[in-house]
């Protein structure tokens, strides 16, 4: 009897799992906040969990159906375009000898919508970070305090930390999507610091669940004062890192599974920090022939 019990339960769960998947594209549109506010949120030891589920918290009404029908259908129509006409929307010989391309600039209040910001609070640190349009809104500043002091709830060991990420693209029907920077060896960029350390990160698709805290990271060192500087960090150089570790096997950056890009300052300096950007951009430099910096172990 036990074993029919069990063999019951597993393929209640099995049911659900697969519904969840076949549903997931018609109701992902309507579950994005709820979603991100579950898989985003930080509850500090001790505290109480939400009462409501995400699902209490979603608006099933029928106007706001029919709305985001007609916007993810819209979306289908273009992304059907520019399939139609080549990769990312051009010709494939114009994609094939595309020597640089600008991937986010900063000029209006809907291109700092694409990137969201966070620091040490979500674990209860102190620091302050703020994202807003530079002077005749022609770059992005970044600027707050950091502040290392570690947080008393018996777990925390290190604190002083802030960050700018970029947004996953998402496709029609809560699709994931990617960034293709396969014909491109460098990330380019222009900004002006106060002369602190920060760390580029480039976030990719995982394969496998357990690679979804990968990330694979190098140093952008400002030098500060009133002149813009432009910035140049072959992909080949950056390294790979796992919650916080740099790990021993290492390998290039999957270029064409690129999901998001961010800016992180932890340089355990407290103190007000800034960061304008004025644009991130992709490179093809024909002179950089380094396919990977760091050395490859191979399994035995």
């Amino acid at each position: 009897m036990a074993p029919t019990v069990t063999l019951l339960n597993s393929a209640y769960l099995c049911g659900r799992c697969c519904s969840h998947k076949v549903l997931h594209p018609l109701l992902g549109p309507l579950l994005s906040d709820s979603m991100s506010k579950l898989y985003s949120s930080y509850r500090r030891p001790g505290s109480q969990p939400e009462k409501k589920t995400s699902w209490q918290n979603t608006d099933f009404s029928f106007k706001k159906v029919i709305n985001v029908l007609k916007t993810q259908l819209s979306m289908l129509k273009e992304e059907t375009k520019d399939y139609l006409i080549g990769p990312g929307g051009y010709p494939l010989s114009q994609y094939l000898l595309e020597q640089t391309k600008v991937v986010w600039e900063f000029r209006s209040q809907e291109d700092l919508n694409k990137w969201v910001i966070s620091s040490d609070v979500e674990i209860g640190g102190k620091s302050e970070v703020y994202l807003k349009l530079g002077r005749n809104n022609q770059a992005a500043l970044l600027y707050g305090t950091l502040n290392t002091e570690v947080p008393r709830d018996g777990e925390t060991k290190y604190s002083g930390y802030c960050s700018m990420r970029a947004k996953p693209p998402v496709g029609s029907f809560a699709r994931k999507k990617y960034y293709d920077w396969s014909n491109f060896n460098s990330l380019y960029l222009r900004v002006r610091g106060d002369g602190r350390p920060w760390m580029v990160n480039i976030y990719t698709d995982p394969y496998f669940s357990h690679q979804k805290d990968d990330l694979y990271s190098y140093f952008m060192f400002t030098r500060g004062g009133p002149y813009w500087e432009e910035i140049k960090i072959p992909f080949s150089k950056f390294f790979l890192s796992s919650r916080g570790r740099v790990q021993d096997q290492q390998h290039p950056v999957w270029l064409d599974k690129i999901s998001t890009l961010g800016f992180t300052i932890g340089d355990k300096v407290d103190g007000p920090f800034q960061l304008e950007i004025d644009f991130i951009g992709l490179l093809n430099d024909r002179a950089h022939t380094e396919e990977f910096a760091y050395e490859t172990y191979e399994k035995v």
